[in-house]
């Protein structure tokens, strides 16, 4: 006879987790629990299942190749899925973007990418940006500041990480995008005389901040950031980990602001589930970083990557990243519509399938309000939808749907945020 054990009996407690809740399976856009309860999810595992639980065509992909291959180390040689996404992901990247290496999550891509830009240029300055989230292994953890508590004990950290101010638009700008981008770029000129530009190896920035809050940097600071590269000889790393593939409409994040990085990290979405990590530059970047300068006993596993190939397969035959234009759009409006009656939002953002709607306690102050988006993300998984929060202050809460979503799963998420805001409004007056 089995004995039924609870879930957290042998699990560490340092994993925060959104719910008290145990997953059994998922179908589609549904995710469902031990007790057989139906959720739709917009959780998407933090922006990972872009597809979906169950995709027939990477369920097919995954299989097919198990029954082929399960691991060979890209060290022994090369493996026909390996060497095809590689491929398949430099076709989506503007020139000269073309030469991918694997890794097995965005903070191994991030990890390498670091390296990379030290040992090519031989500078050792790694700049990044406020309230930016990166990773939490040593290096990426050096670079992230979304959290407090994430740095916090885990010292000394990776020493030359430098930390820039965000153009922050709506906290810091009131939604001013020309000041934020100005006075942006002024912060990171000073914070670059005073280290050296000689010393910088590179500027490591997300297109849309992810964890930090869902705020998008003005594209015109993204110009700004791209011009300074070149003219010091500084590399620019594009973390697309949460923002790419799709998610903000277009296939890559940078390409709103029509700039090209020299590095691009990807992880999340690249293979709807299964770890898998990748960094992306020009050719002879990576040939100057050098053979043996870097590996992974297990990137670019051959499951992953036929897995990989089928989410782009999918992405390119769905037209995936244009419906992620569109049902973001209705998204938005429809969060936006909520917002004009709801003084409790204060901010509506983002492109694509990248939304974040912030809640506070006064739109005039701006004061977050965190235990509200508790209080909200619980009411709507009892009511059958999953979101999550965002934010130093998780006042934030984050919509990622699945680049397939369809118009009528959006209104039914629409529909359940709008009877949850109203559950505890009446709760409230209850008190």
């Amino acid at each position: 006879m089995t004995m039924a054990v609870a879930p957290a009996s042998h699990l560490s407690p340092t994993m925060a987790r959104y719910f008290e809740r145990t997953w059994t399976h998922g179908e589609g856009h549904r995710l469902f629990d031990a007790e057989g309860r139906s959720y739709l999810d917009f959780a998407c595992g933090i922006a990972v299942t872009v597809l979906g639980h169950h995709h027939p065509g990477v369920t097919a992909a995954i299989k097919k190749q198990a029954d082929q291959l399960l691991h060979v180390c890209n060290a022994l040689g090369y493996v026909e899925p390996v060497s095809a996404l590689a491929e398949a992901i430099a076709a989506t990247m503007p020139a000269p973007l073309d030469t991918v290496f694997f890794g097995n999550s965005g903070t191994e891509a991030i990890e390498g990418a670091m390296k990379l830009a030290r040992r090519t240029t031989g500078r050792p300055g790694i700049i990044a940006f406020q309230g930016a989230f990166h990773g939490r292994s040593y290096g990426s953890l050096s670079a992230t500041t979304s959290n407090p508590n994430y740095q916090k004990g885990h010292g000394p950290l990776l020493p030359s990480v430098l930390i820039a101010p965000f153009p922050d638009v709506y906290h810091c700008y009131g939604g001013d995008e020309a000041k934020a981008t100005s006075e942006g770029l002024a912060g990171l000129r000073k914070l670059l005389d005073e280290a050296g530009p000689e010393s910088i190896a590179a500027f490591l920035i997300e297109p849309v901040q992810g964890e930090g809050g869902y705020n998008p940097a003005p594209i015109a600071f993204l110009h700004g950031l791209r011009a300074l590269c070149d003219q010091h000889g500084i590399l620019l790393i594009a973390d697309e980990i949460q923002c790419g593939y799709g998610r903000t409409g277009s296939m890559w994040a940078f390409q709103r602001a029509d700039i090209v990085p020299d590095v691009v990290c990807l992880a999340k979405s690249i293979a709807n589930g299964l770890p898998l990590g990748a960094i992306v530059s020009r050719r002879e970047l990576q040939e100057r970083w050098g053979v043996g300068a870097h590996g992974s006993t297990f990137g670019g596993n051959p499951v992953c990557c036929a897995a990989g190939l089928a989410v782009l397969e999918a992405i390119a035959e769905g037209d995936l990243v244009a419906n992620a234009a569109a049902r973001g759009a209705e998204l938005a409006a429809g969060l936006q519509a909520i917002a004009a009656r709801d003084e409790r939002i204060g901010d509506v953002r983002g492109p694509g399938l990248m939304i974040g709607v912030e809640f506070v306690v006064d739109r005039a102050t701006r004061q977050p309000n965190g235990p509200l988006v508790d209080a909200i993300l619980q009411k709507c998984a009892d009511l059958g939808l999953l979101i999550l929060s965002c934010g130093v202050e998780h006042n934030i809460i984050r919509w990622i749907p699945p680049l397939d979503v369809s118009s009528s799963e959006v209104q039914e998420a629409l529909g359940i945020f709008t009877e949850a805001l109203g559950m505890f409004e009446q709760a409230l007056a209850a008190v």
